[in-house]
């Protein structure tokens, strides 16, 4: 090797050797090479494996709003306003999924605009296609990814219905959810998961939507009890759910539809999906177990509401961490959720609200749980594209974490109460106390539930 090395010979002027001209030769011709092979590098290629299982996770999510959460939901409330609750669900599903293509996904995930909101660059889904989009999901579809965050902007808002569920005019219902879903959802989903975003560029971590989905429903939710006021003989009359079954297989169903909502969240078939499919499981599972074991202690016998409750509040604790914890993790995580939100379904007592459906006790408060245990037991050895959190050395991201939940509370509450109180002045927000005696089911849509024997309201 010495003799490609250039030396200087007698007399001082530079030359090379003639083995020196080969290897530099040689390397010049490499060098050509790599930048042809740089220039003539494919563009990112469709994975159509990946694209396969999130065409199925799109799917499932779309089932978790109905009939998931519409029978889970559905259940819960008076038989005479079972088919106004299945109607709210089943509307956002037509409301939304035009906004989202229309507008609301190019203001979540165009061109940054000082990290608070997207560009119009996707309006009307302009340039979103069959090719993927590199920034996003390189391997997909780009109308594979955006349908994907499509079924999140329509499930959220449809989540803040169990807040003031048996007493909204629907028109009002659909003039808030068009609000929300426009000027709370979309920013919000960019500062956190948008190129550019404010939140993301912090370091907060959000594999599935902890903040965007749960934080925001559930504390809308508060500002929607608040606002709208209590049920008509609320605390003074019974008001059991009038189908418990139909609740239970709503949760079943929202427990399987999960799998796309988490796993999905990988955006591609590979191990982080099959983690956080792992993780949502065991995390539901064990959130299941912690309501039964707190429930029993408290009230003395464990029931079945509370069975599929722990189950959607382990699911909600998981899912901002279903992508950066390991396993054992999860169930710690879930564990304590189901015990947290048992707890947390008490602060409607506190704060004097009729949240009806326990919006706020179960996605408020387990989002934001799960929020901050992201910030304890996240790992990069599970995730290389996350952070270590707490419990491995990084107490930072604890509190960058904090700093996106109470950005996400302060937003969502205020934007929410701002947004109910337009909607008042347009076309009141509650149904007449007439109404309300007959049913919404009556009253907003003609229409009853059950039409043969008799059921108790």
């Amino acid at each position: 090797m010495l003799d490609a090395i250039a030396v200087p010979p007698r007399g001082g002027a530079l030359r090379t050797r003639p083995t020196t001209t080969l290897a530099l030769a040689a390397l010049a011709t490499v060098a050509m090479a790599g930048v042809a092979f740089a220039q003539d590098a494919p563009p990112p290629t469709i994975d159509k494996g990946d694209t396969a299982w999130m065409l199925v996770a799109t799917a499932l999510v779309v089932s978790m709003t109905a009939p998931g959460l519409a029978l889970f939901y559905g259940g819960l409330v008076r038989s005479k306003n079972m088919l106004s609750v299945l109607m709210q669900c089943f509307a956002c599903l037509g409301l939304i999924s035009v906004q989202w293509v229309v507008f609301g996904y190019t203001l979540a995930f165009g061109e940054t605009q000082s990290g608070l909101i997207g560009g119009l660059d996707f309006l009307g889904l302009a340039g979103v296609g069959a090719d993927p989009n590199p920034d996003y999901a390189a391997t997909l579809p780009h109308l594979t990814f955006m349908m994907f965050q499509g079924t999140f902007a329509i499930i959220t808002p449809a989540l803040i219905v169990g807040a003031f569920a048996e007493r909204m005019k629907f028109s009002a219902f659909l003039i808030f959810t068009f609000l929300w879903a426009t000027l709370i959802y979309a920013p919000l989903a960019h500062w956190v998961w948008g190129v550019g975003g404010w939140i993301r560029g912090l370091g907060a971590l959000d594999f599935a939507g902890g903040t965007v989905v749960h934080i925001s429903s559930g504390i809308s939710a508060l500002a929607a009890a608040l606002l709208i006021g209590k049920r008509i003989g609320h605390g003074h009359e019974p008001m059991p759910p009038h189908n418990l079954p139909f609740t239970v297989a709503g949760a079943a169903m929202l427990w399987v539809g999960w799998f796309g909502f988490n796993a999905g969240s990988a955006l591609a078939a590979d191990g982080i999906a099959a983690n956080a499919l792992v993780t949502t499981h065991v995390g539901a599972a064990a959130a299941t177990l912690g309501w039964i074991v707190i429930e029993w202690l408290v009230r003395g016998k464990p029931t079945v509401l509370g069975a599929a409750s722990g189950a959607v509040a382990g699911l909600v604790s998981i899912t901002p961490g279903a992508g950066f914890v390991t396993p054992m993790s999860a169930i710690a995580i879930g564990f304590l959720g189901g015990m947290i939100c048992f707890y947390g379904i008490r602060l409607k007592e506190a704060f004097g609200a009729d949240d009806a459906l326990d919006v706020v006790g179960v996605h408020g408060v387990g989002g934001t749980w799960g929020a901050l245990a992201t910030g304890i037991f996240a790992t990069k050895a599970v995730n290389a594209a996350g952070a270590d959190g707490l419990l491995y050395g990084n107490p930072g991201q604890l509190v960058t974490q904090a700093i996106g939940v109470g950005a996400t509370l302060v937003f969502c509450f205020v934007g929410a109460f701002i947004l109910l109180k337009v909607t008042d002045v347009l076309v009141g927000l509650r149904a007449t106390e007439e109404d309300e005696y007959a049913g919404l089911d009556l009253s907003q849509h003609s229409e009853r539930a059950y039409v043969l024997g008799s059921v108790a309201e």
